[in-house]
């Protein structure tokens, strides 16, 4: 079985306009909020065997966190370009294009992408995947078969959730 971690980034700033999107950082509550939801998988014991994050800086920044807060090579972390500004289906072929020896996967990307991808996976109804939220999934079967409706959503998880 496999696991999918779908990852929205952290917090990021619009403290200026004159930055292109692509190249927009982390404000402060990101910043507190990654290494927050990174904890809360260390303390389940998750631990991926891959992450694949955007190229866009505010993805790399929160899989940089998570990957000190988890003690993971941050060197280790594939980046992909596809995923930046990705519809459902690039986001679902980057997906498909996962090594099969890797079972427990967290992909760092963006809205709306994740939600929707979420759901299409899982047929779940989830309204908003918001900042640094987490939705894990069993997957049944291989990441290249990996199509809509094949997903079970075990949990979903997000820094104001109160945990």
């Amino acid at each position: 079985m496999k696991t999918l971690y779908l990852i929205r980034h952290a917090k990021s700033s619009w403290d200026s306009f004159d930055v292109a999107d692509f190249d927009r950082t982390l404000n402060e509550r990101g910043l507190k909020d990654a290494p927050l939801m990174a904890n809360r998988l260390k303390e389940k014991g998750i631990m991926p065997d891959l992450m694949v994050c955007s190229t866009a800086k505010r993805t790399r920044l929160t899989a940089g966190l998570f990957a000190k807060e988890l003690g993971y090579a941050e060197k280790d972390i594939l980046y992909k370009d596809a995923i930046y500004e990705a519809s459902e289906n690039t986001l679902l072929k980057v997906l498909n294009e996962i090594p099969e020896q890797a079972d427990s996967v967290f992909v760092f990307g963006h809205n709306p992408a994740i939600t929707y991808l979420v759901n299409a996976l899982t047929g779940s109804r989830i309204d908003n995947v918001p900042t640094c939220g987490i939705a894990c999934m069993h997957i049944e079967g291989s990441w290249a078969g990996l199509d809509e409706d094949d997903a079970e959503l075990i949990w979903f998880d997000y820094p104001k959730n109160g945990k």
